[in-house]
C-alpha cells in the first residue's frame, strides 16, 4: 500500500501535519501499531464527528484501547487508501491542522468510495495526537460507491 499525500514530508512542517501526515501512512500500509502509538493514551477521534454507523452516541472514541478498536472497526475493513490532500489549514502554532481533500476506499467485493471532508488533527507538545475530528457527510460518500476491476 502507497500513500497519496501531497505535501513534502521531508520539509519543515507543523507538529500537527507532520502527525496527519504519519497517520495517513499508517493507514496506507495497514501497520496498526504505527498508526495507534501516534496517538496519546487520552486521545479522542470523532469519523465522523456525531452519530454515526461507527459512533452510535456521536461521542468519540477514547483513549488508547478505543482508537485500537476504531482501527479494527474501520480502517482494518479497508482493502486499501488513497489520500488526496487538497489544502491543508495549520493553527499559528502548528498544534492543530485541518486538511481538506479525499480518501478513497477500496471494499471487498470491489467497491470504491471516495470520502469528501476536512480532517482535523490537534497534537499535544509532545506530536503525539490529542484528536482526529473528521467532518464528512456519510450519504454523499455512499453515493460515490462503485464497483470496479479487482486491481484497477
Amino acid at each position: 500500500m502507497g500513500a497519496d499525500v501531497c505535501w513534502d514530508p521531508a520539509a519543515e512542517q507543523p507538529a500537527a501535519r507532520q502527525a496527519a501526515w504519519r497517520s495517513m501512512n499508517a493507514v496506507c500500509d495497514g501497520d496498526k501499531d504505527a498508526w495507534v502509538a501516534l496517538f496519546a493514551a487520552d486521545a479522542v477521534i470523532e469519523d465522523p464527528v456525531g452519530p454515526s454507523m461507527f459512533d452510535a452516541e456521536g461521542k468519540g472514541h477514547r483513549g488508547s484501547d478505543a482508537v485500537a478498536a476504531f482501527w479494527d472497526l474501520t480502517i482494518a475493513q479497508v482493502e486499501r487508501f488513497e489520500f488526496v490532500i487538497r489544502d491543508s489549514h495549520a493553527a499559528n502554532d502548528g498544534r492543530e491542522v485541518a486538511n481538506v481533500g479525499t480518501i478513497t476506499t477500496y471494499l471487498p467485493g470491489g467497491y470504491v468510495v471516495d470520502t469528501d471532508g476536512v480532517f482535523i488533527y490537534r497534537v499535544g507538545e509532545d506530536g503525539l495526537i490529542r484528536s482526529m475530528r473528521a467532518h464528512w457527510e456519510t450519504d454523499r460518500a455512499l453515493a460515490t460507491a462503485r464497483q470496479v476491476e479487482h486491481g484497477k
